[in-house]
């Protein structure tokens, strides 16, 4: 799974926190097409490290494409 990879690559993170960050790429996987679920991934974990820890607010910001 694309963000358990990405998760072990960016750190460490405990059990309910993968589990967490599973449940919103779960969500919003299908949304996407297959080569963009890595993109998807790292978008959950960089939202999710930027502070963003309430379920459904990360699901919200995940949809959008990170900003620069």
């Amino acid at each position: 799974m694309p963000i358990r990879h990405k998760a072990h690559e960016a750190g460490s993170f405990d059990p309910s926190e993968v589990e967490l960050l599973g449940r919103v790429f779960d969500q919003l996987k299908t949304d996407f097409r297959t080569e963009e679920r890595d993109a998807l991934a790292s978008r959950i974990i960089a939202n999710y490290m930027a502070g963003i820890k309430d379920e459904i607010e990360l699901l919200t910001l995940s949809k959008q494409p990170l900003g620069r």
